[in-house]
C-alpha cells in the first residue's frame, strides 16, 4: 500500500489594524492610512486554533497587547502574548480576532478556528488549498446554534 504525504496549504492573506478601521469609520483617519499587510505564504494548519503572527508584523500594525496566555506547542512551554483585534481577510471572506504572537522566523499560521469555524473553509490537503464548506454549497455561512 502506498503512502501519500499530504503537502502544506499556503495562502493570502490581508490582515488590518481593526483599531484604524474603527477611526477611518469615526472619520478621525484617512483609509489610506489603516495600517495592513499582505501575507502571500500564510500557514494554514489544522493542528493550531487562532491566528499567530512574527512579532515584527505586530508591529507594524500597531496592536497593543491584551494578555499573556500559556500557549500549547510541541516544543515546549511559556507563556505567549496576545494581541488586540485584526480583520483578517483571505479569498474575499474576513473575520476579527485577537492575535497570538509568534517568534520572528515563523510564519503568520491561520489555525482551524480561524479558517473552519469563522471563515466557514475546510482543507483540502490533496490540492493545497481552501475551500468553501461543501455542507454549505461553499458559501460562506456562520453557525449561530
Amino acid at each position: 500500500m502506498e503512502t501519500q504525504t499530504l503537502g502544506r496549504i499556503l495562502v493570502t492573506a490581508k490582515i488590518e489594524s481593526l483599531e484604524d478601521l474603527y477611526m477611518v469609520d469615526e472619520g478621525t483617519l484617512a483609509a489610506d492610512q489603516v495600517r495592513s499587510v499582505q501575507v502571500h505564504d500564510a500557514l494554514v494548519d489544522a493542528e493550531a486554533t487562532i491566528l499567530s503572527m512574527p512579532k515584527q508584523l505586530i508591529e507594524q500594525l500597531g496592536l497593543r497587547p491584551h494578555r499573556e496566555r500559556k500557549p500549547w506547542i510541541s516544543v515546549g512551554s511559556g507563556t505567549s502574548q496576545t494581541y488586540g483585534a485584526v480583520r483578517l481577510t483571505i479569498q474575499g471572506r474576513d473575520c476579527v480576532t485577537d492575535v497570538a504572537e509568534a517568534a520572528d522566523d515563523c510564519p503568520v499560521v491561520i489555525g482551524r478556528i480561524i479558517f473552519n469555524g469563522m471563515l466557514d473553509f475546510v482543507a483540502d490537503p490533496v490540492n493545497h488549498r481552501l475551500i468553501g464548506n461543501p455542507e454549505h454549497g461553499g458559501e460562506h455561512m456562520l453557525d449561530m446554534y
